[in-house]
């Protein structure tokens, strides 16, 4: 089985070519970073308008590099959700187009399920497992028991880590992708310098909180000159790095905790999202996974921030079991993975 994967969720315009024995024949990335620098982050309007300029070149660019014409194919899958509505419909008529000229399955991809499932494509991790999705627009813990099969333990009632860290790093005046670049600021910081929070930590159950962090590191910012002087800003990163991981940390021990109980046979733990990519995270979540006995998996850092092969492994999946979606499917900005579960931020609003 060979597929075509093509994803426009948010500001990477992406397609690949991925077959079912876990071989990528090719995985084409375009990022908007140049787009959106100037605003210091995404602008939907732009990211469409960059998707629809360059998605029809980076499809054929993916199926020159595999060697491939569409008559190959046994499917398109393309992201119908959740992300940028914009992106997502060009992604999605691009690939319905396809499928309908060439008489291939279509297959509508949940965005948050292809990063659930490539630990499968890299690792041939088997169901179940707990995963930790992290992004810049997610934080959730959920039990992966099959394709399809998500229950939520926790999410978060305030930001997502992703979200988090790239508005931090612009409190404190680096530059656009935040992410990477307080990661990079914080290898040469001091993180016991400044005392940070760590949020939801102690407390029971698997939701996180990271805006009281988030205020923390503001209301040090604003006691401090303009510009930051250097090492006050490495051990501000740091700091709030090391505050993350703590908490991420914390939460997800909670989750092995409840598992070891509701699930003995769950023995393996996989971090996703584009914030699986920062390794002072990967350090505490692999540790953390060895004081229980677990697997820890976290996908190459590649596979880790948005991208069109896991797209095209998801879409792999739902075909062996049959699943394809109509034409007449419509994007979706927003498609949770649980859709049974009360989430965190109406169980916040209810107290409230």
């Amino acid at each position: 089985m060979i597929v075509l994967g093509i994803e426009t969720s948010c500001d990477e315009t992406a397609a690949a070519i991925v077959t079912a024995d876990r071989r990528i024949l090719a995985n084409v990335v375009l990022s908007q970073l140049d787009e959106h620098r100037p605003y210091g982050g995404v602008v939907p309007e732009i990211a469409a308008r960059a998707h629809l300029d360059h998605i029809d070149r980076l499809v054929a660019e993916a199926m020159a590099e595999a060697g491939l014409g569409f008559a190959d194919l046994d499917g398109v899958a393309a992201t119908g959700g959740p992300g940028l509505i914009g992106g997502i419909i060009v992604g999605v008529m691009t690939a319905k187009s396809i499928a309908a000229v060439h008489g291939k399955p279509f297959v509508a991809v949940n965005h948050l399920e292809g990063h659930a499932l490539t630990a499968r494509l890299t690792d041939d991790v088997a169901f179940p497992y707990l995963l930790l999705l992290v992004s810049g627009g997610h934080c959730q813990l959920l039990l992966v028991e099959g394709v399809g099969g998500y229950t939520l333990l926790g999410s978060t009632i305030d930001d997502a880590v992703g979200e988090a860290f790239d508005k931090t790093a612009k409190m404190l005046g680096l530059p656009y992708p935040g992410g990477p670049a307080l990661e990079r600021a914080a290898a040469g910081g001091d993180a016991a310098r400044f005392a940070l929070p760590r949020p939801m930590l102690g407390r029971p159950g698997c939701d996180f909180s990271f805006s009281g962090l988030k205020t923390a590191v503001r209301q040090k910012v604003e006691q401090m000159p303009r510009p930051l002087p250097e090492a006050a800003l490495a051990d501000l990163a740091a700091g709030f790095q090391t505050a993350v991981c703590e908490s991420l940390a914390g939460r997800c021990r909670n989750a092995l905790k409840q598992l070891s109980v509701s699930h003995p046979q769950v023995r393996t733990m996989v971090v996703a999202g584009g914030v699986a990519a920062n390794q002072a995270i990967r350090t505490a979540l692999t540790g953390l996974c060895a004081d229980f006995d677990y697997r820890f998996v976290a996908p190459p850092m590649k596979l880790c921030t948005d991208n069109a092969a896991m797209i095209a492994w998801a879409g792999i999946e739902k075909l062996r079991l049959g699943e394809t979606a109509p034409l007449t499917f419509a994007p979706r900005p927003r498609w949770p993975l649980d859709p049974d579960a009360v989430t965190t931020q109406v169980r916040a609003t209810e107290r409230v």
